[in-house]
């Protein structure tokens, strides 16, 4: 959980990402990379960090190096300030019109004397840099409360997503789950607009469980596949067992698997799985504990009908 220099969490934006795609469309913004890559279908998103205008240069600097060395452009950055009128410090700051600033702080909530790292890349690689971004900046300000165990349920996941690269509609996760809605209403011609019954439950950025409800309708399945680029005879070749089984009727149902080594992690103050696995297996996949892999017995490859082919 974050906090705000108290005991109890800000509520008003606890790092909270936001989306503000729609600014670099004004003609009193001049920032130029970021307005071509929005034309280009990029979005941009930002992360307010309240009341951090005497921060350091270093710390501004730093977060923007972290974030290249990640693999992204990095994070622009710059301080909300106020004279007679508002202006923005930093590097980037003088982009921003007094009108497109006050724009900017009614859509993230951000106030004079707050910070905003910005970030404009493709929906795919803007959600994974800003996702751990925020983490990074959370840590750096000292604002993660290590004594609260904070859940979330993620519900309403969709169904498919499209390839950034090949635009092409693919599954987003479990391909056998159950669409939400009713069947006679589900708008297959607009396939991102799918929900699927997927569920995980997360206790501070750590998954615990993950489940979903079984797609259990054969022609159902057809369906959601033929969406993927799959055809009847392709489903029935890779997914024959399954096919089969339902055909002769299955109740709803589903179900979640939770991770019992995960909530053991947590709960032991573990930053680290391996510490709290029974059996951990080294970086060569090896069990020290338990010497596996180790050597198999001719008798025992011959129990199990296995014959080795060696490399010469």
């Amino acid at each position: 959980m974050l906090k705000y220099g108290s005991d109890k969490p800000d509520l008003r934006n606890p790092l909270i990402i936001n989306d503000i795609t729609e600014i670099f469309s004004r003609d009193d913004v001049s920032f130029e990379i970021f307005k071509k890559l929005v034309k280009s279908g990029s979005l941009v998103r930002c992360i307010v960090t309240k009341n951090t205008k005497d921060k350091p240069r270093s710390f501004f600097d730093n977060i923007d190096k972290w974030a290249k060395e990640q693999g992204a452009s990095g994070l622009a950055y710059f301080t909300i300030e106020k004279n007679q009128e508002i202006f923005g410090k930093g590097p980037v700051g003088k982009f921003f019109s007094k009108d497109s600033l006050e724009e900017i702080m009614k859509l993230t909530g951000a106030e004079v004397g707050d910070s905003i790292f910005l970030a404009c890349a493709k929906q795919k690689e803007i959600e994974k840099i800003t996702s751990i971004a925020r983490d990074k900046i959370a840590k750096d300000l000292e604002l993660i409360d290590d004594d609260v165990f904070s859940f979330c349920w993620v519900i309403d996941y969709p169904m498919f997503e499209k390839d950034e690269v090949t635009n092409k509609i693919e599954f987003s996760h479990n391909p056998f789950s159950m669409p939400q809605g009713e069947i006679e209403n589900i708008n297959f011609e607009k396939p991102l607009d799918i929900l699927a019954y997927q569920y995980d439950i997360v206790c501070n950025g750590i998954e615990l469980s993950s489940g979903a409800i079984r797609n259990h309708i054969p022609e159902l399945m057809y369906k959601l596949f033929s969406v993927a680029g799959y055809s009847k005879v392709e489903v029935d070749q890779k997914f024959s067992g399954m096919i089969n089984a339902l055909s002769y009727g299955a109740p709803p149902h589903g179900g979640i698997a939770p991770g019992i080594d995960r909530i053991v992690m947590l709960l032991a103050n573990e930053k680290n799985i391996r510490e709290v696995t029974m059996f951990p297996m080294n970086q060569n996949a090896q069990d020290l504990m338990m010497n596996a892999p180790s050597n198999v017995s001719e008798k025992q490859l011959k129990e199990l009908n296995i014959i080795l082919k060696t490399k010469k």
